[in-house]
């Protein structure tokens, strides 16, 4: 967090403590809905319901899409229908089927009640899809143009659904050009609308090598082929290649950073959409299932351990060398995690490479397992002047090193096959594997050479 929006929190929670209201009147209306949206998350609940009040009308619907899901849960509660129904008339469909499992049954069937019937079949279509697919994501106004009409023709389009509309669609860059039944045949960019002799047709100057976007294919993939191609907007298609509408930039840029956070958060055992300020018994209950998960590994290493109590109460340097042999076989088996995972979550690992990828990825250890062994030999050495201790310290933290790799380059396979998300419980099995072996390993190898 910025130490501006440090200090912004800071005033608006002293605002709110002195029941400032012409102040926060004032901040409010300077702010962007997704700001306001920040700020109702860094807010404690006992402050959310008065600022949440003082929001207009207007600018509640955008502020509830930019907020996490139960937040906007808590939010949804404390609004009458009245007021959802006029802030959420200002949504786009897209943006109305992204939220309409969180609102009251009422309130979804009086917004759809509303519509005139092109709004509401545009909604319907929308909705029919699962949110995380492109079919979802995309909004049905998307603006087609045929190819035999001339480029002055569709500027004069253009003016009038300005002026119809009030303004153009969002992140608008290209039309898309369409046949009499619908059919996408290619694409026009508005730069070559305004650029090139508006005597020319459409199919002079569209271009087809723009990619189209299945109705089905999953947001993950929608982002993966904007980054790809750089796009700023792309059609969505049905399996025929009929227009469905449209995914835009800023759509994308929403499904990345929820992939982001998601991530994170799962590599801790969070929920991606637990509120901040969630009511403790809910925190506590989320947390304590992903701390058992984790005594439960630890008991194994222990286990281990267990098993070589007497050597390590003979020789007190095994004790004190444990550690580091567990630490090095998590980092590097972490490193090798990271690598699959991430190629996993872009498309980009299968099993036409994993063998090549986790041979490359030994290879790779094992030249740096020489190297650290080698390391932590002379340091033995010169710690507790025995190189047979050294020796065996050097050949665990080798060995664990290529178990780290091998097992951080198979879970995420395993795992995905399974169908559970490596991030979430990749880490937990890699470091039970390499805390196992390392230990036995190095006291196994102790007990028998030392003891």
């Amino acid at each position: 967090m910025s130490n501006t929006f440090t200090k912004l929190v800071s005033q608006l929670t002293h605002s709110l403590e002195q029941e400032n209201d012409h102040e926060l009147l004032i901040s409010i209306e300077k702010y962007h809905p997704a700001k306001l949206g920040r700020l109702l998350e860094s807010l404690p609940n006992k402050y959310r319901d008065d600022f949440w009040s003082l929001i207009p009308v207007n600018c509640k619907g955008e502020v509830l899409l930019s907020v996490h899901r139960e937040l906007r849960q808590f939010l949804i509660k404390k609004t009458s229908e009245a007021d959802l129904l006029k802030c959420l008339s200002t949504l786009q469909m897209d943006e109305l089927a992204d939220i309409d499992a969180d609102l009251p049954l009422p309130v979804v069937s009086a917004m759809v009640e509303a519509m005139d019937s092109q709004r509401k079949e545009r909604y319907r279509t929308v909705a029919s899809f699962p949110d995380n697919t492109a079919g979802g994501m995309m909004d049905v106004d998307a603006t087609a143009v045929r190819k035999d009409v001339s480029l002055k023709a569709v500027y004069r389009y253009l003016c009038k659904l300005r002026k119809k509309e009030g303004m153009l669609p969002e992140q608008l860059d290209q039309l898309v050009v369409v046949d009499r039944n619908n059919k996408v045949q290619g694409t026009l960019y508005l730069s070559d609308l305004v650029s090139m002799d508006n005597s020319l047709s459409v199919g002079d100057v569209m271009k087809n090598d723009v990619p189209l976007i299945d109705s089905l294919q999953s947001a993950s993939q929608v982002a993966q082929i904007f980054e790809d191609h750089d796009l700023i907007s792309a059609p969505v298609v049905d399996e025929n290649n009929f227009l469905l509408g449209r995914i835009t930039v800023d759509d994308v840029i929403d499904v990345l950073k929820h992939n982001s956070e998601q991530r994170l958060l799962a590599s801790a055992g969070l929920n991606e959409e637990l509120d901040m300020f969630a009511p403790v018994s809910h925190i506590s209950l989320n947390r304590a299932i992903w701390l058992g998960t984790n005594l439960i590994t630890a008991f194994v290493a222990a286990w281990v351990i267990g098993f070589f109590e007497a050597s390590i109460e003979q020789l007190v340097a095994l004790a004190v060398l444990m550690p580091v042999v567990a630490s090095m076989g998590g980092v590097t088996g972490s490193q090798t995690l990271t690598v699959v995972t991430r190629g996993i979550a872009r498309d980009l690992v299968s099993s036409a490479n994993i063998v090549s990828l986790t041979l490359h990825e030994l290879k790779v250890s094992f030249i740096n397992g020489i190297l650290w062994a080698a390391v932590v030999f002379l340091i033995t050495i010169l710690w507790y002047d025995d190189w047979q201790l050294g020796g065996v310290f050097a050949l665990a933290l080798f060995v664990v090193s290529l178990t780290g790799t091998l097992s951080g380059a198979l879970i995420p396979i395993v795992l995905k096959k399974l169908g559970v998300d490596p991030a979430i419980a990749g880490g937990v099995i890699l470091t039970t594997i390499t805390d196992a072996v390392g230990f036995l390993i190095f006291l196994g190898t102790a007990t028998y050479i030392l003891i």
